[in-house]
């Protein structure tokens, strides 16, 4: 029983994701954790505002228990199945804290100085959490999906759409670590 507490390697995971695209294939459905906000947003009556919002969302329950099995998961693997500490490179773990005042890189899955509940309360942290919020959810509705839906799901259709959106998540996050991210943290 020792496997399911490790990760499991590529040549696992891989297939497994593929066989799970084929079965959607196959039945005609899309995989993608961002169409579910449209389904919710359709199921508290959004479509009296928008016609975005007015399909039938009986047909993509299906998704909604994907996010519900995510949020299960994510919840009894953290609890139950990890210790939670994250096994960083030890020059990224110096730098963080050299850099960015991170000490407990290593220590905790959450660093404390980013994640704790009085960080909440800081006026700076507060805005980069909602700005940030904001510009995924808009980044991921005007791509058309987010980066497991374009990059699992569309790929696999063969999309080109997906091949340039996955190419600009990649190059979204470069910038984001190498340049922007230093601008505003360092």
């Amino acid at each position: 029983m020792n496997w399911i507490y490790e990760p499991w390697p590529w040549y696992v995971v891989g297939p497994l994701i593929a066989l799970t695209m084929f079965v959607l294939l196959f039945t005609g459905k899309q995989f993608g954790m961002s169409s579910n906000l449209r389904t919710m947003c359709t199921i508290g009556g959004a479509g009296k505002f928008s016609e975005f919002f007015k399909f039938d969302w009986r047909k993509e329950r299906w998704n909604l228990m994907v996010v519900l099995g995510a949020v299960i998961g994510g919840f009894l693997a953290s609890k139950y199945m990890s210790n939670n500490i994250v096994k960083i490179n030890p020059e990224i773990a110096a730098e963080l804290s050299k850099d960015y005042g991170i000490s407990s890189a290593n220590a905790a899955y959450l660093p404390p100085e980013i994640f704790s509940v009085e960080k909440l309360s800081d006026p700076f942290t507060l805005t980069i959490l909602v700005v940030g919020g904001f510009l995924v959810g808009f980044g991921s509705r005007y791509a058309g999906g987010c980066t497991s839906g374009h990059a699992i799901s569309g790929l696999s259709n063969l999309q080109i759409p997906s091949l340039v959106a996955v190419i600009g998540f990649f190059a979204g996050g470069l910038i984001m670590v190498y340049f922007i991210y230093p601008l505003i943290f360092g």
